[in-house]
C-alpha cells in the first residue's frame, strides 16, 4: 500500500471518528499544505462530488482563525462541521463565552453570539466547501510577498439542488 493510499485511509478514519462524516475520498486536490507556521490543510473531493477541507495544527485554533484560513486559501465555506455528537457545539461554547463576559444577561439571541462563536476552539476542523474562488487554491509561504502563493489550480462550484 502506498503512502498516498495510507494517508487517505487515515484521513477518512479521523474524519469519521471526530466528525461522524463518512467521506470516501475520490481525489486529493492538495495534501498537507501549510496554511500557517504550525498548521496544515488537506483539500479533497469525495465520491459524491463534495469538496471538503480538513485543517489540523499544533497550535490552538479558533473558529475565527479557521474562517480566516479558508478565505486566504481562496475558498468559500458552506458549512463548518461540528465535532461528532455535538450538533450545537459552536452555539453552546459561544453562549458560555458570552455568559462569562455578561453573566447577568438572560435572553441571548444569535446576533449577540456572532462574535463569541468565533472564539470557540476548533482543532481539527472540517469544512464543506461551496466554491473555489478564481480557480486557484493558495498555501502559506513566508517567503512570498503576501505570505500566500498558489498551491494548485482547481475549479469547483457547488450547485444547490432542492
Amino acid at each position: 500500500m502506498s503512502n498516498k493510499m495510507y494517508d487517505e485511509l487515515a484521513l477518512e478514519r479521523v474524519i469519521k471518528d471526530r466528525f461522524g462524516v463518512i467521506a470516501d475520498i475520490n481525489q486529493m486536490i492538495v495534501s498537507r499544505v501549510p496554511v500557517s507556521q504550525l498548521t496544515e490543510a488537506t483539500l479533497f473531493l469525495t465520491t459524491k462530488k463534495q469538496l471538503y477541507l480538513y485543517i489540523s495544527g499544533q497550535s490552538k485554533l479558533l473558529l475565527g482563525d479557521i474562517k480566516k484560513i479558508v478565505t486566504r486559501m481562496g475558498l468559500k465555506a458552506e458549512l463548518y462541521l461540528p465535532p461528532k455528537g455535538h450538533p450545537q457545539y459552536f452555539n453552546e461554547i459561544g453562549r458560555d463565552k458570552f455568559r462569562e463576559v455578561f453573566p447577568g444577561r438572560s435572553h441571548v439571541n444569535d446576533d449577540d453570539l456572532s462574535f463569541y462563536r468565533t472564539l470557540v476552539p476548533y482543532n481539527p476542523a472540517l469544512i464543506l466547501i461551496s466554491e473555489v474562488k478564481n480557480g486557484e487554491i493558495y498555501q502559506f509561504d513566508s517567503d512570498a510577498r503576501t505570505s500566500w502563493r498558489v498551491a494548485t489550480r482547481f475549479s469547483y462550484r457547488r450547485i444547490k439542488t432542492s
